[in-house]
């Protein structure tokens, strides 16, 4: 696994994939910095955790449109399906350098809420809290991205089926609210409901919004974090259809 993370790691900071991926998260970030609490004196940063997941839906795609597309595309994916690695070292080694990258975009949060702690007295367990339930959402969306990058070879469709399946995941509660409301009496009225809640019990949106409300909910931790391995696992199902093929 060390190995294909050193690779990974070197291959975003010899393309421009990692440095536009930073840079990008950086620029958002300082203009909701901004604008939520520079311009207007606000000392916390509930807003700007908020408005955080926009970007992240936006740019992990791009970040993770190459780490198993490229390899199909270049022929590469023939020598690590048949070097004597697992394929959940693989997978793994892919998800940890992309989720390297993603975490030095993080950091600037950290640098923010010491700038807010010059001009007040932010809470940090609320802070804490929020970088690591942003750790915790991107990393999901991560293991999404790759999980979808391993179904073509090309980046641009990938990147696309990323964002598409990043979006879904994330207003799944918003699904629920289009449901149709029914009269009580109707067998499928409870089948509806039940379908309404297990949405809004699954959307990533709603359950790392808590934490930016102050809400620290380790059943939310879980969640990502089995999200994180389940997606994972899936990914490397693919890569075992594909030596067998």
């Amino acid at each position: 696994m060390g190995a294909v993370f050193r690779r990974e790691v070197r291959s975003y900071f010899t393309s421009p994939i990692g440095y536009i991926f930073i840079a990008a998260f950086f620029a958002y970030a300082g203009l909701m910095f901004s604008m939520d609490s520079l311009a207007s004196g606000y000392t916390k940063l509930d807003s700007l955790f908020s408005s955080l997941l926009t970007i992240i839906i936006v740019l992990i795609p791009v970040l993770t449109m190459r780490t198993i597309s490229e390899e199909k595309r270049t022929r590469t994916d023939q020598c690590l399906l048949t070097a004597p690695v697992s394929l959940g070292a693989i997978v793994t080694g892919k998800f940890f350098a992309a989720f390297l990258v993603y975490a030095v975009g993080v950091s600037i949060t950290a640098v923010m809420a010491v700038v807010v702690s010059v001009y007040g007295d932010p809470d940090w367990n609320v802070i804490v809290g929020n970088i690591v339930a942003l750790l915790l959402v991107g990393g999901a969306f991560i293991a999404i991205g790759i999980f979808c990058s391993s179904f073509t070879e090309n980046q641009v469709v990938a990147a696309v089926i990323s964002f598409i399946a990043l979006i879904g995941v994330s207003f799944l509660s918003s699904i629920g609210g289009i449901l149709p409301s029914l009269d009580e009496g109707h067998w499928y009225t409870k089948v509806i409901e039940g379908l309404r809640t297990a949405l809004e019990k699954t959307s990533f949106g709603e359950r790392y919004l808590s934490f930016t409300y102050g809400i620290f909910n380790f059943s939310n931790v879980i969640f990502f974090i089995s999200a994180v391995a389940a997606f994972l696992f899936l990914t490397v199902r693919v890569l075992e259809k594909r030596r067998w093929s």
